[in-house]
C-alpha cells in the first residue's frame, strides 16, 4: 500500500510544534475549564471532539457552564442561515462572560468562519472574541490560545484554501461509548445549494492505516458504536494514491476485534456501489440503517441542484438495498422550496416519499447561501409556499414513520443504551438499527452497554420497550 502524499496532511513537524505549545500552556498550572458550543452536522461534532482533545492536552478541564470557563470555543455551521444567526446570537451572549473576567479567551471556528464576510463581521462587530479560525486551521488552536493568554493581537486564522488533514490529535469523546470517526474531509460534488465545498475544501481521504489505528484506539477505550464520517463516504480513496474503496475500509473496520457496531454517513446516491451494498448486508457489525439523501423527487430540480443522478438511479439503489436487507431502515435529506420548484416537482417528491417509505427524514426549507450558484437562480420560491409544502410533507412523513415504527412491536432488538431519557428521568434511551430512540425502564449503570429490549409500543417519534 503506498503512502498518501504529504501535501494532504499537516506536517509532523507542525503537529509537534502545536503539541509543544500544549505543554507550555499546561505548564502555566492552575485549574482552568473549557466550554465548547457546537452547531451543525456530525462532522462539526467530530471536530469539536478534536478541539476538546487539544483543550485537555493544554491542561483544561471540561465544563458545561460557559460562566465557569476560562476558554470558550464556538464551532459554527454555515449550511443554513438560521444556524449562522443562532451562532452569532450565542456568541453575543458571551460578552458578559468576558466583561466579568477579562482573562477569558473566546475563539470562534467552523464552517461559518470560512466565509469571508462572516469572519469580517466577527472581527469588526465582536471585539471581545479573541481569535477566529476556519475549518482548515483547527490544528492551530494551541498557538491561538497561547497568543490570547499572553495578550497578543486578535487573530483571524485562515488556511488560505490549503485544507490539510491534521493527524495525531486524540479526540475527547462527548460520550465514551459512541464515537465519530472522520475518514475523509471536504467534498467535490458542488451541489448548487451547498456551501460545504467552499467551507471545507475538496475531498481529502485519510489513509486506511490512520483510520484503522484510530478505530482500534476507540474500541480499546470503550466505544461500542463507531460512525464513519465523510461528506460523501462513497468517494473515500478516490483522491488518494492508495487502493482502498469505502466498502473495503468498512469491511476492515468491522473485522477489528471487539464487541462494537458500525454506522456511516453520508452516502451520495450516485456513488453507491454493489460492493458497498454487499458489505452493508453481510457484515454482522454493520448497523442496518442507510442514510441516502434524496433532496428532491423531481429530475428537473435534481438537475438544477447538480446532484448527478435522476430519480430512476436513486430508486435503483433503494431497490437493491431493500433486496439485500429486506428490513433496512432508510432515512433521507429533502429540501423543499428549491428555486424553480413547481407544484409538479413537489408532487414528485411526495410520490418518492410514499414509494420509499423512509423511517425518518431530515427536511429543510431551502436557505440561500452566499457564494453558491442557487443563491442567484431565478424563480426563488416565496416563503409561504415553501412553508405550506414543508408542513404537508412533514405530516405525510409522520404517518409513514408511525406505520414503519409499528413493525417493531413485539420484536426483541439488541440496542446500545445511550443515556437517561431527556423526557423522563426514570427511563433510559437506547438505539438499535432503526434511528428511532427506544425508551425503557432501567438503571443508569446500563448506559454504554448493549441490552435486549422487547418493543411494546410505537409512536411517531420513538419506541417503548422493556428489557428481556
Amino acid at each position: 500500500m503506498t503512502k498518501q502524499t504529504s501535501t494532504k496532511t499537516v506536517s509532523a513537524e507542525e503537529m509537534a510544534r502545536q503539541f509543544d505549545v500544549c505543554d507550555k500552556i499546561r505548564a502555566l498550572g492552575g485549574t482552568r475549564y473549557y466550554y465548547i458550543r457546537t452547531f451543525g452536522c456530525q462532522q462539526n461534532e467530530a471536530d469539536s471532539e478534536r478541539m476538546a482533545g487539544l483543550c485537555e492536552k493544554m491542561g483544561y478541564t471540561r465544563t458545561d457552564s460557559p460562566e465557569k470557563a476560562k476558554l470558550i470555543l464556538v464551532n459554527t455551521c454555515a449550511v443554513r442561515e438560521h444556524a449562522e444567526k443562532k451562532a452569532l446570537s450565542i456568541i453575543g451572549q458571551y460578552k458578559h462572560v468576558k466583561d466579568a473576567d477579562p482573562e477569558v479567551v473566546i475563539g470562534v471556528g467552523g464552517c461559518m468562519v470560512t466565509q469571508g464576510h462572516r469572519a469580517d463581521k466577527l472581527k469588526n462587530s465582536y471585539p471581545y472574541v479573541s481569535f477566529v479560525f476556519d475549518t482548515g486551521s483547527l490544528h492551530k488552536l494551541p498557538e491561538l490560545v497561547l497568543g490570547a493568554i499572553e495578550g497578543g493581537a486578535r487573530r483571524v486564522e485562515s488556511c488560505g484554501g490549503e485544507f490539510l488533514i491534521p493527524e495525531g490529535i486524540e479526540s475527547k469523546l462527548e460520550t465514551p461509548h459512541s464515537a465519530w470517526l472522520s475518514i475523509m474531509y471536504g467534498c467535490n460534488n458542488f451541489c448548487s445549494y451547498c456551501i460545504v465545498p467552499y467551507a471545507r475544501g475538496r475531498e481529502r481521504s485519510r489513509t486506511p492505516d490512520a483510520v484503522l489505528d484510530e478505530a482500534k484506539r476507540l474500541i480499546e477505550s470503550g466505544a461500542k458504536e463507531i460512525t464513519l464520517l465523510g461528506q460523501n463516504v462513497n468517494s473515500y480513496g478516490k483522491d488518494a494514491d492508495f487502493d482502498c474503496t469505502f466498502a473495503e475500509l468498512a469491511r476492515r473496520v468491522c473485522a477489528l476485534d471487539g464487541d462494537f457496531r458500525v454506522r456511516f454517513m453520508t452516502s451520495h446516491p450516485k456513488d453507491v456501489t454493489d460492493e458497498l451494498i454487499e458489505v452493508f448486508a453481510s457484515e454482522p457489525k454493520m448497523i442496518k440503517h442507510f442514510h441516502l439523501p434524496l433532496q428532491s423527487g423531481s429530475d428537473e430540480i435534481l438537475r438544477r441542484m447538480n446532484r448527478h443522478y435522476d430519480l430512476e438511479r436513486y430508486m435503483s439503489v433503494v431497490d437493491k438495498l431493500k433486496a439485500a436487507v429486506p428490513d433496512v431502515s432508510l432515512t433521507s435529506d429533502i429540501i423543499v422550496g428549491f428555486p424553480g420548484e413547481t407544484d409538479v416537482d413537489f408532487e414528485a417528491t411526495m410520490a418518492a416519499l410514499r414509494r420509499v417509505e423512509y423511517d425518518m427524514i431530515f427536511s429543510f426549507i431551502y436557505s440561500p447561501r452566499v457564494g453558491t450558484p442557487a443563491a442567484s437562480m431565478d424563480c426563488q420560491i416565496p416563503h409561504e409556499i415553501s412553508t405550506a409544502r414543508f408542513e404537508r410533507m412533514i405530516n405525510t412523513q409522520n404517518d409513514i414513520s408511525r406505520e414503519r415504527n409499528e413493525r417493531f412491536v413485539g420484536r426483541t432488538v439488541r440496542a446500545l443504551v445511550t443515556e437517561v431519557s431527556r423526557t423522563d428521568e426514570k427511563m433510559l434511551t437506547a438505539r438499535s438499527d432503526s434511528p428511532r430512540p427506544i425508551h425503557f425502564a432501567g438503571d443508569a449503570s446500563m448506559i454504554g452497554s448493549f441490552a435486549d429490549i422487547r418493543i411494546t409500543k410505537a409512536d411517531t417519534f420513538s419506541l417503548i420497550g422493556e428489557t428481556v
